[in-house]
């Protein structure tokens, strides 16, 4: 797997999700309204955190012992497994939209969209700490791959929920979905965090 594609799947995984964010990016596309600035603001904002993750870790890991480097990847260990207990854990419940027709100002929108995102500290836990963590120990070239394709997958993400909000917005709300979409997420989390256990013995029997 080349690292964009790492990227973009990871990256997939963590946002496919019903959260308040995504459900007001469904509302707009169903209104048809600002559907471009809304989706536009979402996936800007991901590409911005998910870079500044990189580039934290890019500049803190010059001073990661290996205590540091092994307390970092039980870390990811214990996310990853929080994760995936989270969606296995998933229980369906219908989600109802508010799709009234009443126009909100330009201003208020962008507001809106601002606070569901910037408010929301599963965005911080996703893509500063998480892919900027599980990319620490990539290649620079690696890492600005890994980066590109987990920003991407929130571009075609927020743009397909925006503009195919009316189909997705059925498709969502079906139990048989979300079952095969949780599948999907628990099997590929399950691959990465198995992937960090490697890494933590590593760390183990480096150090004695």
């Amino acid at each position: 797997m080349t690292f964009l594609s790492l990227g973009f799947f990871t990256g997939f995984s963590l946002i496919l999700a019903i959260g308040a964010q995504n459900i007001f990016v469904i509302e707009q596309g169903l209104k048809r309204q600002f559907i471009f600035i809304v989706c536009l603001i979402c996936a800007l904002s991901d590409l911005i955190l998910i870079f500044i993750g990189i580039f934290l870790f890019e500049y803190f890991k010059h001073y990661f012992t290996n205590i540091v480097e092994l307390i970092l990847n039980i870390l990811l260990l214990i996310f990853l497994i929080y994760f995936i207990i989270d969606k296995l854990k998933f229980k369906y419940q219908e989600t109802t939209l508010n799709i009234e027709k009443n126009k909100s100002p330009l201003k208020i929108v962008i507001l809106k969209t601002l606070s569901f995102t910037y408010l929301n500290p599963h965005v911080y836990s996703d893509t500063v700490f998480f892919l900027g963590n599980f990319s620490k120990n990539f290649h620079i070239t690696h890492k600005y791959l890994f980066g590109l394709g987990a920003s991407l997958s929130s571009f075609i993400f927020f743009f397909s929920l925006g503009y195919l909000s009316k189909l997705l917005s059925k498709q969502l709300n079906n139990q048989k979905t979300w079952r095969a979409i949780n599948a999907f997420i628990i099997l590929f989390m399950g691959s990465l965090a198995l992937y960090i256990l490697i890494e933590i013995v590593i760390d183990l029997t480096s150090m004695y």
